[in-house]
């Protein structure tokens, strides 16, 4: 399957998301991609996770503009805590002339930006790659199907697929079972969906969900922890 080649948009806070005419879907919200990737991934998930280990691993389901890697970046370095080890599968890496053009670097005050940008980008593919001391990039080029998660690896995972009206499968329960046993008792998942048919599928897989405000346009968003201790209930 060929896809096409997405455009680029403005969103409502200035920062810019790639965008699927054909299927009318953005990468970011169209509220504001920089503000959605830090209220979502950034403040509900890595400022949480960050102060309790040295070290942390994180998945994220989709690379794709790599903001979420990014803003990951910084906020590491600006906390200066442990070594971060970011894992990201992404089945459709997306081309030069766009990333280029994403405008992520002049929304932060760090003057090496446009560079530490440019560089996960063009950082090779399926082997980690030390963005800098503190900061290893993993790029998997792969359908997150076809990937096989060692049990007991991440700590955090920004789950950022494509809507599931239009990747149903990417929400299944089997696919939040797959990432709960990847996950570290204590791990936590966040993801901007709060469907309910989401939740009741990592319900399902074990995690324990919950709701939270969402950013501009969105009434709530969703956390799901994997518990320190395991129970399963059917």
């Amino acid at each position: 399957m060929k896809r096409e080649q997405p455009v680029i948009r403005t969103t409502d806070d200035g920062s810019k998301t790639l965008y699927l005419n054909n299927l009318n879907e953005p990468y970011h919200s169209l509220y504001g991609a920089v503000s959605e990737s830090r209220h979502i991934f950034l403040e509900a998930g890595f400022s949480t996770m960050v102060d309790k280990a040295c070290s942390i691993t994180i998945f994220e389901m989709g690379f794709g503009t790599g903001l979420n890697a990014f803003l990951t970046f910084l906020e590491a370095r600006k906390r200066k805590k442990g070594k971060v080890h970011y894992v990201a599968v992404e089945a459709w890496p997306i081309e030069e002339d766009l990333f280029t053009r994403l405008d992520y670097p002049a929304f932060v005050n760090d003057q090496d930006a446009a560079d530490i940008f440019l560089k996960m980008h063009t950082c090779p593919w399926d082997i980690p790659y030390f963005i800098s001391d503190q900061f290893v990039l993993n790029k998997i080029h792969s359908p997150f199907e076809e990937l096989t998660l060692k049990e007991l690896s991440f700590d955090l995972v920004y789950y950022d697929a494509f809507a599931p009206d239009l990747q149903p499968e990417l929400w299944s329960e089997a696919v939040f079972e797959k990432l709960f046993r990847a996950m570290r008792p204590g791990g936590i998942l966040v993801t901007y969906s709060a469907r309910g048919a989401v939740k009741r599928a990592m319900q399902m897989a074990g995690f324990v969900v919950e709701a939270l405000p969402g950013p501009a346009g969105k009434r709530e968003i969703s956390r799901a922890l994997r518990p320190a201790v395991h129970h399963h209930s059917h």
